[in-house]
């Protein structure tokens, strides 16, 4: 006994952050994740050591199939859920070579918005090929699907969030530019210099969850966009908050983190092209922001 539990201790220590990754993008809830996580090597101390012979595939099974059924439950809540729902922002400041390598391992905040255009499998195919850069063939052994179906759920997918087959998930090299050059406009209050930097058509949508104070439905136009922002600036002036923001990694990006009283409110993410700010996501709903200022398992 005292030799599986120390087995296990091992594949923990090995695999909890893959698997903590792997079940956040299919969830879209780190505290989901982290229970997911939990529970799957909870489970894994009755599991014949003889099907661990390929530990990595089994537990990325029993994670995939726990986030789906999680998942699953999961929509039907959403469809109750006081104005639009967003994904939890995840903290993910890190130094060390294993966390640089990892990095690689984690869509976009904006891919995983696009993420609930996708139905269950879809969501979970394309993550293990996108994210996760498993094979074709480790990924039709993980689903139970063939690798020919596996490449035509990821093209359908692609179709669904708008992307060319041609598209790269590559990491938006100008993301601290464009979130400096955002936060200085408000800071200065230049309405003008702001306007400039977002689309015509830019979308604002905040998540607030019913709990904190948010714009119901997605707020459209620049000139709307531009209104709002300023008219948060004024209401934290005119209530005399203790108000900062600060620029923090956040989802292996940079995201604009807003403090009200030293008390994180905000967490705001833009989805930016080559010339302009297209979307702007606010997390508002404080229990969407417990991973925000820690990492998982902490």
């Amino acid at each position: 006994m005292e030799g599986c539990v120390l087995a296990v201790e091992e594949l923990y220590t090995k695999y909890k952050n893959l698997l903590f990754r792997l079940a956040y993008q299919l969830t879209g809830s780190a505290s989901d994740a982290e229970d997911i996580v939990q529970d799957v090597f909870v489970k894994v101390h009755d599991v014949d050591p003889e099907r661990l012979a390929e530990p990595k595939a089994y537990l990325c099974r029993m994670t995939t199939n726990r986030s789906l059924d999680l998942l699953k439950s999961a929509r039907k809540k959403r469809e109750l859920y006081t104005g639009p729902w967003l994904p939890e922002p995840l903290f993910t400041a890190g130094d060390d070579e294993f966390e640089v390598v990892e990095r690689k391992e984690l869509l976009s905040y904006a891919m995983l918005v696009l993420l609930e255009r996708l139905s269950p499998a879809e969501r979970a195919i394309f993550v293990l090929r996108e994210a996760l850069c498993f094979e074709y063939e480790e990924i039709a052994g993980l689903v139970g699907k063939s690798e020919v179906n596996c490449r035509k759920i990821v093209s359908r997918a692609r179709g669904k969030m708008g992307m060319a087959e041609e598209d790269h998930l590559e990491a938006d090299a100008h993301g601290d530019e464009w979130i400096g050059r955002f936060l200085h406009a408000l800071e200065q209050g230049n309405a003008n210099a702001l306007m400039s930097l977002l689309s015509e058509d830019a979308v604002l949508v905040t998540d607030g969850g019913g709990k904190v104070s948010g714009a119901t439905q997605p707020i459209l136009t620049r000139e709307r966009i531009v209104r709002f922002l300023f008219g948060l600036i004024h209401k934290a002036q005119e209530n005399r908050w203790d108000f900062s923001a600060d620029i923090m990694p956040m989802n292996d990006r940079t995201a604009l983190v807003i403090r009200i009283d030293e008390r994180i409110d905000t967490v705001a993410f833009l989805d930016v092209d080559d010339t302009n700010i297209r979307r702007i996501y606010f997390v508002r709903n404080p229990d969407k922001l417990l991973f925000a200022t820690r990492r998982p398992n902490e």
